[in-house]
């Protein structure tokens, strides 16, 4: 049996933009003057918000929020245009992608209904 002090342990956070919620200063949304969020947001739609770097010391404006209601890979485009194309945090991308996987599966609507069955002869 392994001693606890051999075994790495996660320690996860709750502070804003962080979209791993890790505690680290690398994902930290607090220790970090340009962060990234990635959220969901009303009608099925996913949040992108970063923050302006010269409006620390206001916090009611401290963040450009925007909307996205298309499909994933247009949100992909736009999320990755944002972060790594305009300089912004390029080290994210790979974190802002996965955050934004999981956000927009978890808002789609599973159907219901019977499914219909295929009446093409198997061949």
């Amino acid at each position: 049996m392994e001693n606890v002090s051999e075994i790495e342990l996660l320690e996860f956070s709750k502070e804003p933009n962080n979209l791993y919620n890790l505690h680290s200063f690398k994902h930290s949304g607090l220790a970090n003057k340009k962060t990234v969020a990635i959220q969901p947001g009303k009608d099925q739609s996913v949040l992108l918000a970063t923050t302006k770097t010269k409006k620390q010391n206001k916090p009611a404006s401290l963040l450009n929020k925007s909307l996205m209601k298309k499909e994933f890979h247009c949100m992909a485009k736009v999320v990755s245009n944002q972060v790594v194309h305009n300089y912004y945090r390029p080290n994210l991308k790979k974190t802002a992608l996965a955050r934004l996987s999981v956000v927009s599966r978890s808002l789609k609507v599973a159907k219901f209904g019977v499914k219909k069955k295929n009446r093409q002869a198997s061949a």
